[in-house]
């Protein structure tokens, strides 16, 4: 095997992993030695021990003079675990191989520099647009301290996501809806507006397959208009409530208290305002499912960074069927947002569209 299949193995570890282990980023390792892998692992969920440990402890005594391939740079300081870096040093590797420089301040170019100071033979780089993407939600959040926005809906081919009289179930095939479900669970956080939950009441959890942890649940309302019987404000999962500054110590006091209320320093729920507060919270992924109103929102503040559409094999036609997006349209076509198409599969019947804000030239 080449470099390159090692760290390709290491890759494969960690995507296996991914939506499991936030805050931390999902990171594989691999131990050779001699032409032999004696070692391998990945970081399974916070607070465990992360995938350099694993890698090194499968290889024992066969780490001494081994090259470790690892798709982000060993950590050096102390966390909820030791510092993997400096037991690299201490297992005697002699190479070791990096994808990608970890952005997190406490890292930085810091485990690089121990491992180097050390007489240890360092190579960054090798497979690092995969790492990359790997933890875009890691790096983003690192770099702005705001969540990455993944924007969701399904509709018709002629964009329609309900008929005229609200009805909604089902648009895309059962193969469909399991995907969304494996996406939510990618993310740690899972945004809808009031009228998504007065005419849906979606429970908002990951269930088909029955893997993978429910994010925390976002519900942004003016109001806080509620019976709160209403299924996303049950205790299969964390409920935000985020509102405005306008709403009464009075309502909130009606709001049960295992849902979390937080009110917005600003007169309407603004998108930025949104993110601001989730990214102080925390929150490294958001995964926002509607409705129309909401996603014009996020789309008019340009607060997006990937769209992934569903569409159906199905047409409902006239101008009085919902659409997936509210709104004002601009005048001109000049106006429009351009988008870079990343990826088309299809999913059963349907086809999920993956797309990008197009970088400005």
């Amino acid at each position: 095997m080449k470099a390159a299949d090692y760290m390709e193995l290491a890759l494969s570890l960690a995507k296996a992993t991914v939506g499991q282990t936030s805050p931390n980023p999902s990171v594989g390792a691999v131990v050779v030695k001699d032409g032999r892998i004696v070692g391998m692992g990945s970081h399974l969920k916070p607070g465990e021990a992360h995938a350099e440990v694993i890698a090194l402890e499968q290889a024992k005594d066969h780490a001494v003079d081994s090259t470790v391939y690892v798709t982000l740079e060993p950590c050096a300081h102390y966390g909820k675990t030791p510092p993997c870096a400096r037991l690299l040093v201490e297992k005697q590797v002699k190479r070791v191989v990096i994808a990608s420089v970890d952005p997190n301040p406490n890292v930085q170019g810091k485990g690089i520099q121990i491992l180097e100071e050390a007489g240890i033979d360092v190579e960054v780089g090798l497979k690092e647009n995969e790492a990359l993407e790997l933890n875009r939600f890691f790096f983003h959040y690192m770099h702005y301290k705001k969540p990455f926005v993944t924007l969701k809906a399904a509709t018709t081919l002629d964009g329609k996501i309900a008929t005229k009289t609200g009805d909604s179930k089902w648009i895309t095939s059962k193969d469909a809806r399991i995907d969304v479900h494996l996406d939510r669970a990618k993310h740690d956080a899972i945004l809808v507006g009031s009228q998504t939950v007065k005419a849906d009441d979606p429970q908002l959890t990951v269930r088909e397959p029955a893997v993978g942890t429910s994010p925390i649940r976002i519900v942004l309302s003016t109001d806080l208009d509620f019976s709160f019987s209403e299924r996303v404000f049950d205790h299969a999962a964390k409920t935000w409530l985020i509102t405005t500054k306008h709403v009464s110590e009075q309502r909130i006091q009606t709001v049960p208290e295992h849902i979390e209320v937080i009110q917005l320093n600003t007169d309407t729920v603004e998108i930025n305002a949104v993110l601001d507060v989730l990214g102080e919270g925390g929150i490294q992924s958001l995964y926002v499912e509607g409705g129309r109103m909401v996603h014009a929102s996020f789309i008019k503040a340009k607060a997006f960074h990937r769209i992934q559409w569903y569409i159906a094999p199905k047409m409902l036609t006239g101008i009085d069927a919902l659409t997936a997006v509210g709104g004002q349209s601009p005048e001109w076509m000049k106006e429009a947002i351009d988008l870079e198409f990343e990826d088309v599969e299809k999913i059963g019947p349907d086809l999920k569209i993956t797309a990008r804000q197009k970088k400005e030239a």
